[in-house]
């Protein structure tokens, strides 16, 4: 079994709103993504604003965790909103702008137009990309 490498866009503050609850949510609580991951699999939160629906820019990585299972929920938010989520075992780590990384980054292939890939609020990266982000947030 490969470990697998994914980034989830969202705003800071509902990211570390998932790493308070010990979860990974994705694109508003689709289930299709979160089948895409397995045990082992590490994650990266990306966060282009600091509190979603407000324009205040964050544009850091804020949150890696680690998915100890292959376990898919539902958990009612209203009577009309259950997002599916998986558990997630969260690292303790520092932020890290974007800015710094975009010519190290494999992903990004025109680095002109760094954050249109970050527009898909869920993608999959390469070790070398995960591994040269974790050493920024481990600073």
């Amino acid at each position: 079994m490969t470990t697998r490498f994914w980034v989830v866009v969202t705003s800071r503050d509902h990211a570390l709103d998932g790493e308070k609850a010990g979860i990974v949510q994705v694109n508003h609580g689709k289930n299709v993504p979160l089948k895409r991951m397995a045990a082992g699999d590490k994650v990266l939160y990306y966060a282009s604003k600091m509190v979603i629906g407000q324009k205040d820019l964050c544009q850091r990585f804020v949150a890696l965790a680690t998915l100890p299972d292959d376990e898919i929920f539902q958990h009612e938010m209203t009577s009309t909103f259950k997002p599916y989520r998986r558990k997630a075992l969260y690292e303790k780590i520092n932020e890290a702008e974007i800015r710094p990384l975009i010519d190290g980054l494999e992903f990004i292939k025109v680095k002109e137009k760094w954050g249109y890939i970050f527009r898909t609020g869920f993608f999959e990266i390469n070790k070398h990309d995960f591994d040269f982000i974790t050493s920024q947030m481990q600073n």
